[in-house]
């Protein structure tokens, strides 16, 4: 650590003051004397001037300790006064100052005290009554915990950033489980995929979710009064989730009012898509047994040409294997229509205004494809029934491929309607102007993964075309001059032109929460000007081999927690021991306890530090003398791959901004100040959560001060003697 010059040659000052009196009398005095005078006096003093030494340096040593004691007892008394005082009055501490310093100090702290006395009556009967008024409220919130608990689904509420507003215990136990299925262990540090504040889309697919918003809000344009959509997607292992969205808009706001936020609906639905590929199984078995019959009856007619047999007996026994074969036929095709339903359940088709999807489609295209798209021929009356993300993709990916490889610049996507085999589909085409080009090249993009961009999928268009149950095939018209990609597809059913959801009653539906959960978003402002009342925290500690990172000395245990809307969310905490991979110090043991063979086994950094990474995406990270953990990590980096570049905040600076005047700003010493209950000290997450509390109890200080954001706290910090500690 660096030493503190200021302090240094505060404690010298009376010495040289004497100094300078003692040197200024000296020279007073030798200038009224004669030569022989001054010769005779310095005869005098030069044997006795190591003495003289001595008795300043004692002199100056008893005045600065007494002018110390003096300034610190007396002259900042009264700034030592206001600093409790406002500790006070930001907190709901409910004790007296001590008395200090002068008389009159002592008088001031006992008004003060008086005047606090008077305050925590007044408080505890503001609290009496609050609390009476509040009953109402916190049955209401037992009634939602209650419901929410019982649901056998999974809900997850998210604001329009995708932070998570709400969720019950079987969402996260059912993420919880992912996990575990899609990294066969439990999670590193015990830390959940969900949690109060984090994104869903640390789970979910970004674009995804986006889609179904898109989705949504146009059904609310339409005048629609409860939309909802829904859709299908992977794990990382391979799980699959059916996911229902629905809007969630504020209260009383009018069917076209924009959204705040939206509940997912979640359903595992792994198993039954097993079960039903099982079922696929045995019916494919099945019409492959009749395709076999069928041509074992095929081989039998042919023997019957036999010229040995008389006509009726071949006659009879023609008439017997057309009428099996006719049958046999007929049952074929039953099975293999009924095959075709099934697969087409498999997915979750909506019903969806063609024009919407065209619309869609083409403002896909045009933003990641670069290409104009055309929509003039679209029918406004066709209806289609799709998943509109995976065949937008389909879409998206095939013109893709005729920008590259052939530089078309300029599609157009047409909608009608058609017949095929007596059925009438809509009629979906990507046209473009006919050039030179290669059908068997075209037409092998249809077998390729899809691809959007710098991403792909495992799907392919035929995959795609094959969920809906429908055709493609590419097109030349000469005449026209023009080359398309022709896709049939379902058509919805004839109710959804009206939307049902339209013809619904006039009432809302019964609410079951009343939170104020829905705030404006804080992704599109600048991270430095936003409240720090507002932030989303991880507060974090570490244990460590020792106190020299830059030596060798290696992280043992990591713990941390979260603050989220200005609560610590002490159920949502990371814990984890790490194997150090060198001995751990007698002195060390002493202090956090953590035994040798208690880190025998455990992870190896390299494995930690990104769960905690995961853990604290997208928050400002907080810890109590940041530099020294920071300092752990950073040296990480290299061989981690992982980088902490959020903010940081340093609950030591911060102290040292609220409190210049005290003498210490250990932990143990800033809780005690600030009224904070210290348990579990010297373990990572006992730090953590102390360094938590500390923390919000610090917020209101902080804005006292006119220090309101994140920008300025850091800049605060900063500023302060402590900031040129270094490790």
């Amino acid at each position: 650590m660096k030493l503190d010059l200021p302090r240094i040659l505060a404690a010298l000052a009376p010495g040289l003051l004497l100094a300078l009196v003692l040197l200024g009398a000296g020279g007073l005095l030798a200038a009224t004397l004669e030569p022989a005078e001054r010769a005779a006096v310095w005869q005098l003093m030069e044997p006795r001037l190591a003495l003289v030494l001595m008795l300043w340096s004692v002199v100056s040593l008893a005045a600065g300790v007494g002018l110390s004691w003096a300034w610190m007892h007396f002259a900042t008394a009264p700034e030592r006064l206001a600093e409790q005082l406002q500790v006070l009055l930001a907190s709901d501490a409910s004790r007296e100052l001590p008395d200090t310093g002068s008389a009159g100090s002592r008088a001031l702290t006992a008004a003060v005290n008086t005047l606090l006395r008077q305050r925590d009556a007044l408080r505890s009967d503001t609290a009496a009554r609050v609390a009476e008024a509040g009953r109402d409220v916190a049955e209401e919130r037992n009634r939602l915990a209650a419901l929410m608990s019982e649901l056998t689904q999974s809900v997850v509420v998210c604001n329009l950033d995708g932070r998570i507003l709400l969720f019950n215990a079987r969402a996260r136990l059912q993420f919880r489980a992912l996990a575990s299925s899609d990294s066969g262990a439990p999670a590193i540090g015990g830390a959940d995929a969900i949690g109060l504040g984090r994104s869903i889309y640390g789970v979910l697919d970004r674009r995804l979710v986006a889609h179904a918003l898109e989705a949504v809000q146009r059904r609310l344009q339409r005048g629609a009064a409860h939309p909802t959509t829904q859709f299908v997607t992977a794990t990382p292992g391979g799980q699959l989730l059916r996911i229902q969205m629905t809007p969630v808009r504020a209260p009383g706001a009018d069917a076209h009012a924009a959204l705040n936020g939206f509940v997912l609906m979640l359903d595992n639905i792994t198993r039954d898509l097993a079960e039903d590929t099982q079922r696929d199984g045995l019916l494919h078995q099945l019409t492959e047994g009749q395709r076999g019959s069928l041509g074992n009856v095929q081989a039998a007619v042919e023997l019957l040409d036999d010229p040995g047999l008389d006509a009726a007996t071949r006659e009879r026994f023609l008439a017997v294997i057309r009428d099996e074969i006719v049958a046999m036929s007929h049952s074929l095709n039953e099975a293999a229509e009924q095959g075709l339903r099934i697969q087409r359940t498999r997915w979750p088709l909506e019903d969806m205004l063609g024009a919407d999807f065209v619309s869609a489609a083409a403002s896909r295209i045009e933003a990641h494809c670069k290409l104009r798209v055309s929509t003039g021929d679209v029918d406004g009356q066709v209806w289609l029934k799709v998943d509109s993300f995976s065949l937008i993709q389909a879409l998206q990916h095939l013109a893709g491929r005729l920008a590259e490889e052939y530089e078309i610049q300029r599609v157009q996507l047409r909608l009608g309607s058609a017949v095929q085999n007596g059925v009438e589909r809509g009629r979906l085409d990507l046209v473009w102007a006919v050039q030179a080009m290669s059908t068997e090249t075209v037409t092998a993009w249809e077998s390729e993964p899809l691809r959007a961009g710098d991403d792909t999928s495992a799907l392919t268009v035929r995959d795609v075309i094959a969920r809906h149950g429908g055709a493609l095939w590419f097109e030349r018209a000469r005449i026209q001059q023009e080359a398309f990609f022709r896709i049939l597809l379902p058509l919805a059913g004839e109710s959804a032109p009206l939307d049902a959801e339209l013809l619904g009653a006039q009432g809302s539906r019964p609410e079951f929460y009343d939170f104020d959960l829905f705030a404006a978003g804080q992704a599109h402002q600048e991270l430095a000007q936003q409240p720090l009342a507002e932030l989303s925290y991880t507060v974090f500690d570490t244990e460590t081999t020792g106190l020299l990172p830059s030596d060798g000395d290696e992280i043992i245990q990591i713990g941390a927690t979260r603050i989220v809307a200005g609560k610590l969310r002490r159920q949502e905490s990371f814990e984890q021991l790490v194997d150090p991979q060198r001995p751990l110090p007698e002195a060390g043991i002493a202090i956090h306890g953590i035994q040798p063979e208690m880190l025998r086994g455990q992870p190896l950094i390299a494995a930690v530090l990104p769960a905690l990474h995961a853990f604290a995406h997208d928050t400002v990270l907080v810890a109590h003398n940041a530099a020294f953990d920071m300092r752990f990590l950073q040296l990480k980096e290299e061989s981690t791959g992982v980088k902490f570049d959020q903010p940081v905040l340093d609950t030591l600076l911060l102290s040292a901004v609220i409190h210049p005047n005290q003498e210490s700003h250990r932990l143990e010493a800033i809780a005690e100040r600030l009224g904070v209950t210290v348990l579990g000290r010297h373990t990572a997450l006992g730090d953590a959560m102390v360094t938590a509390e500390v923390f919000l109890k610090m917020i209101p200080l902080l804005r006292q001060m006119g220090i309101t954001t994140l920008g300025q706290a850091l800049e605060a910090s900063r500023e302060t003697y402590l900031a040129r500690v270094s490790y």
